[in-house]
């Protein structure tokens, strides 16, 4: 990336950076098996990480997402969402014991076929972070058999026998290791021109970078292409240009869809009023905010955060 177009990115980069991830779970599971999660709440991400077997994470209002042995998937916006088996059936029953700060999670009269880590991390700085807004739903590492991605791997297997060991200091020293992993996959995301996040590619712009700061920082606002020309310091039909070509939208286009998109994101990993959502990004009202969310999901608001804690 030229060195002049990206400062914005870099400046909202680096406090994104600093974050501190908790593992929470250990998991061993076999059979038909569920483990459901509830969303975490402002600046607060999940992750998986799966060392062996198989799985799928389900979200309201988006599609399966399957993770196999060495796949790391981070959600940024902290969704509620549901890990389970790929087999069908009654569910068996999962026991729990805390050992070494961890809580060890095992099914019940299945032997285990597939086992995976689960935890989150806040941000920090989160509320003051336009990056943390631009962030997709989700970002996954698949390691197995990518040369290219050797250190991830490394790191997620020194993860899990860190754990695995239980001596003193073990969660402390994943947790270390951790923080290293996410780090690096955040930077590599954010610095990948090819990763189709049109956020990220106008912040590497100067002109386009200045409207979507602004955007994201008064999002209720009731902007036109006008004032985002003058934020800009472009011409109307400039700003249009540079908004097709770094997102491939006109920027009022740009404008409707981060504000769904940010709701979304609300809606699935925060417990905010959906009235204060509808208000915070743009729309006039719950009613006209839970009719876009039905156009574009295919649910209604309430039906994005549906998912509970686990047992």
């Amino acid at each position: 990336m030229p060195g002049a177009e990206t400062d914005e990115l870099l400046k909202a980069m680096v406090p994104l950076l600093r974050i501190r991830p908790v593992i929470d779970d250990s998991c061993r599971f076999g059979g038909t098996w569920e483990s459901l999660h509830a969303p975490n709440g402002r600046g607060w991400a999940q992750f998986h990480m799966v060392t062996r077997g198989s799985c799928l994470v389900e979200r309201p209002g988006l599609g399966p997402q399957r993770l196999d042995a060495g796949d790391i998937l981070l959600l940024p916006h902290g969704d509620s969402h549901a890990v389970r088996s790929q087999a069908n059936g009654v569910a068996t029953r999962i026991s729990s014991e805390i050992r070494n700060g961890i809580r060890q999670r095992r099914t019940v009269d299945a032997r285990a076929d597939t086992e995976f880590l689960c935890g989150r991390f806040l941000f920090e700085m989160s509320d003051e972070n336009p990056l943390i807004a631009a962030l997709p739903d989700e970002i996954v590492v698949r390691t197995a058999g990518e040369p290219l991605l050797e250190r991830f791997r490394r790191l997620l297997i020194d993860i899990r026998d860190e754990l695995d060991a239980g001596r003193v200091g073990s969660q402390m020293v994943a947790a270390d290791l951790a923080r290293a992993l996410f780090v690096m996959m955040l930077r590599d995301h954010l610095a990948d021109e090819g990763s189709g996040n049109g956020t990220v590619s106008l912040l590497r712009d100067r002109a386009t970078a200045r409207v979507v700061l602004a955007i994201l920082n008064d999002l209720a606002r009731d902007w036109t292409l006008d004032e985002m020309a003058a934020v800009a310091v472009s011409s109307r039909a400039t700003l249009v240009r540079a908004f097709r070509k770094h997102a491939g939208i006109a920027p009022m286009t740009f404008l409707s869809d981060l504000r769904l998109t940010i709701a979304r994101k609300r809606l699935a990993g925060t417990t905010d009023p959906i009235a204060k959502i509808a208000g915070d990004v743009g729309y006039a009202s719950e009613s006209a905010l839970s009719k876009a969310i039905m156009r574009r999901y295919g649910l209604r608001p309430g039906a994005l955060r549906m998912a509970e804690p686990g047992p």
